[in-house]
């Protein structure tokens, strides 16, 4: 069993802001493979298929430890069959990264699953939603621009295809595909 977490917030507020990369994605590969309404478990919307679990924490991104730690004690997920994928100020807009392990560098969301699962041994998918040209908070949590939203179809295309490399290949393999 693999487990794929799309952070974000939840709320209309938040829907299509940069915080929201990861439930954005989440949801792209939710209506690419047919997928449906999702369930509610964990703390979270989830989908299953296959041997895949698609997460979306309704907690706030500050304590997305919490679904992801629910959901992995329950179906007794290995690290390396984790990935979170969010969004990272420190990568341009729309630039992706693959990574197998490391600490959360500020992201409060991953800072939350990495100390809920006590381990910093667990890949992520970042992508890039460049640097805040003023209030950080407010540039998180803003709505993306006309030219931002018009990119979003091809980086969550490119987004699924990495996470496919992942549920497919080994993580060195999916590295190499994904930060090329």
């Amino acid at each position: 069993m693999k487990l794929i977490a799309g952070l974000g917030n939840p709320g209309e507020q938040y829907a299509f802001t940069r915080h929201n990369m990861g439930w954005l994605c989440a949801d792209f590969i939710s209506v690419n493979n047919n997928l449906g309404r999702p369930q509610e478990k964990f703390h979270a919307e989830f989908w299953k298929w296959n041997n895949v679990i698609l997460l979306k924490p309704l907690t706030f991104m500050n304590a997305s430890g919490l679904a992801v730690s629910e959901a992995v004690n329950f179906y007794k997920i290995e690290l390396q069959d984790i990935l979170i994928v969010y969004d990272d100020m420190n990568l341009p807009f729309g630039k992706l990264r693959l990574r197998a392990q490391g600490t959360a560098g500020g992201h409060n969301g991953l800072t939350s699953i990495l100390g809920a699962l006590g381990d910093i041994h667990v890949p992520r998918l970042r992508i890039g939603i460049g640097k805040a040209p003023d209030s950080m908070i407010n540039y998180v949590l803003g709505h993306f621009g006309k030219d931002e939203r018009e990119q979003l179809p091809g980086i969550l295309e490119r987004a699924e295809r990495a996470v496919n490399s992942w549920l497919n290949d080994d993580i060195q393999k999916a590295m190499t595909f994904t930060n090329a």
